[in-house]
């Protein structure tokens, strides 16, 4: 039974009541539209929030080992490149070292095909030095090379050297250079271009699979902590309607008590 006061207006209580939670229900709608986010401070959804926390720290790994990836790539593809031109070299020497078998050659012709391959073998060391990024590319062991965001998968790249290969033909003339040291030098540095591209191949497998797992970690995250505009606008113009109901009904409800200043008056 509800009793007809002057001092306690019960009704009116309830109705702003109503009002205030409707207003701080408004507010949260509208925070959550204008930045787009569902979860703007942890008493939204507490337990989501520390998911997405771990989710966006997952995310962030997964793009800088990529981006690690990546750089390896450009290694391995700086090292194919001076290896191609290595073996070019090669094949050069190789062909020198037929020319100067002729036997119709004079002495003077071999004296121009050595000093031309005295200077091939300057140049196949300067290849030897190439270094990428202030790295080595021939000579030292590249490891620890991360292959997904938990660092839990490594990759070692082969070691590949040139100095044995430069060493074995760097005998002076060639005349004295054997056809079998130049056809095993060749073979070595195709070795090391199908190794070179076997460990290419795989990283750029590696990146695929991290791009594949960043848009999942990505959408996954999305669903906790951004805003479904559709729903909330829905909802947004609910508590619009509802608060000037709110509103309304809160001013009459401060009317009621006039009914008892008419029984007095009466």
């Amino acid at each position: 039974m509800t009793l007809l006061t002057i001092n306690t207006n019960e009704t009116a209580s309830n109705a702003a009541r109503f009002l205030n939670n409707t207003h701080a229900a408004l507010e949260k709608s509208l925070n959550r539209l204008s930045s787009g986010k569902r979860i703007n401070n942890p008493a939204d959804d507490a337990g989501g929030l520390a998911v997405s926390v771990k989710m966006q720290a997952a995310i962030k790994r997964t793009g800088a080992v990529k981006t690690c990836l990546a750089n390896a790539v450009s290694f391995l593809q700086t090292q194919d490149g001076a290896l191609q031109g290595f073996g070019s070299i090669l094949e050069r020497i190789a062909e020198l070292k037929m020319l100067h078998s002729d036997v119709t050659k004079s002495v003077s012709d071999r004296d121009n095909y050595n000093t031309e391959f005295k200077n091939l073998l300057k140049q196949l060391n300067v290849y030897k030095a190439e270094m990428f990024n202030g790295v080595t590319l021939f000579g030292a062991q590249l490891s620890g090379i991360v292959l997904n965001e938990t660092g839990s998968q490594v990759l070692t790249l082969a070691k590949c050297t040139l100095k044995a290969i430069i060493s074995s033909i760097s005998l002076g003339s060639l005349g004295s250079l054997g056809i079998s040291t130049l056809t095993t030098a060749i073979q070595s540095v195709a070795t090391y271009r199908a190794t070179n591209g076997a460990q290419a191949n795989r990283l750029d497998f590696a990146q695929d699979m991290l791009a594949i797992n960043k848009v999942n970690l990505e959408a996954a995250n999305s669903r906790i902590i951004d805003t479904d505009v559709a729903n909330e606008s829905t909802q947004f113009t609910r508590l619009q309607i509802l608060a000037q109901a709110n509103a309304a009904m809160l001013m009459q409800a401060n009317v009621l008590p006039q009914t008892a200043l008419k029984l007095i008056n009466s």
